[in-house]
């Protein structure tokens, strides 16, 4: 084995991690730039307002990136397959990065929070028909994409990872159980936010459309 391999392959990965950061600084500068334009005190603008929740996110990659690479060098220099231990800590790292700013997101509270109005909608289809008809269609387009991303990590990464869940089905339910966790969190801390069916059924099926494309690497991965 040529013993230069490992260092190219290592000084490749740092030239790859290059453009990563870059990009995340970017997204973050232009996430910010907004702030300033918020009616949000203090903390409130950083973690009450979606650009905040984005330029927090884009800060945090490069901390999820390294939070990977420690992992990877934890577990392999306890033994563990090497194709594996990257597997493993890209799949942890990713499915709680990609998911956290989305449910933060739906948890922040709308016009009144606190107040005595709950809304809620148990009939299918029916708020997705209303935001079809009633918004310009890039407005929908935005809600139903967002929707069907916000358990889209974890439905792409848990099947990969846990090979009890390497089923398309299994993922659908397990989204449909995040997502009803989320709406009713939303209807008990009288967010003034809309608890719909519509919103677990779009994120249900995310995460399953998720999990299938992700299909090709469950097989071939130890337990666990």
């Amino acid at each position: 084995m040529d013993p230069v391999a490992p260092a190219v392959r290592r000084a490749r990965r740092i030239v790859l991690l290059v453009p990563v950061l870059l990009g995340a600084a970017a997204v973050a500068f232009v996430a910010q730039r907004p702030l300033g334009r918020r009616h949000h005190a203090g903390w409130g603008g950083w973690v009450g307002t979606v650009n905040g929740i984005v330029f927090l996110a884009a800060v945090a990659l490069p901390v999820a990136v390294l939070l990977v690479w420690a992992l990877v060098r934890r577990r392999r220099a306890a033994g563990v397959e090497p194709g594996w231990a990257r597997r493993s800590a890209v799949a942890e790292v990713g499915m709680v990065y990609g998911t956290a700013p989305w449910v933060w997101m739906i948890l922040l509270p709308g016009a009144d929070p606190g107040g005595p109005r709950r809304r809620v909608n148990l009939v299918p289809l029916h708020d997705l028909v209303e935001v079809v008809g009633a918004g310009p269609p890039a407005t929908a387009v935005a809600q139903v994409v967002g929707n069907l991303l916000v358990f889209a990590a974890p439905g792409f990464l848990v099947p990969v990872r846990f090979a009890a869940s390497a089923s398309a089905w299994r993922v659908l339910a397990l989204g449909a159980a995040g997502s009803v966790l989320v709406e009713t969190a939303q209807y008990v801390l009288r967010l003034d936010r809309v608890s719909s069916v519509d919103d677990v059924l779009l994120n249900a099926v995310g995460a399953a459309l998720a999990a299938l494309a992700s299909r090709r690497w469950w097989r071939g991965r130890p337990t666990g």
